[in-house]
């Protein structure tokens, strides 16, 4: 069982920016493939960024791309999604996720194994 804990959400006008983090457990999480989705109500939930077993390879969705950046600590178990350069559209629950059985960093939402709680993101025009 792995629990994953986000952490860093809050109110920020646009053009501003946030750091999300996720606290993972487990002693193997130098292994797992790390994801950030978001969600907001009435939606469906939706890929954010991906970053692989060891941080080398990382993947974004283009709505934010040269944005956001996604960035691990394996030593700390932990997950970082930077926000820069804010949108009101970017408002939503932000969710982490931990692909335990494959290391590549991936945007299938099915592929992901747990998840987070989820922390608010609200971004104010």
């Amino acid at each position: 069982q792995v629990q994953l804990v986000e952490s860093g959400g809050g109110l920020v006008q646009a053009g501003g920016s946030l750091r999300l983090s996720c606290a993972a457990s487990g002693r193997t999480f130098s292994t797992y493939g790390m994801g950030w989705f978001r969600q907001v109500p009435g939606k469906e939930r939706e890929f954010v960024a991906a970053i692989n077993w060891q941080g080398g390879s990382t993947m974004y969705a283009d709505s934010v791309k040269g944005r956001f950046t996604i960035s691990r600590d394996n030593a700390e178990n932990l997950v970082y999604l930077q926000m820069n350069s804010l949108k009101p559209e970017d408002t939503a629950v932000y969710y982490c996720a931990a692909d335990i059985h494959w290391g590549d960093a991936h945007a299938r939402l099915s592929g992901y194994d747990f998840w987070g709680q989820g922390t608010q993101v609200t971004v104010s025009s």
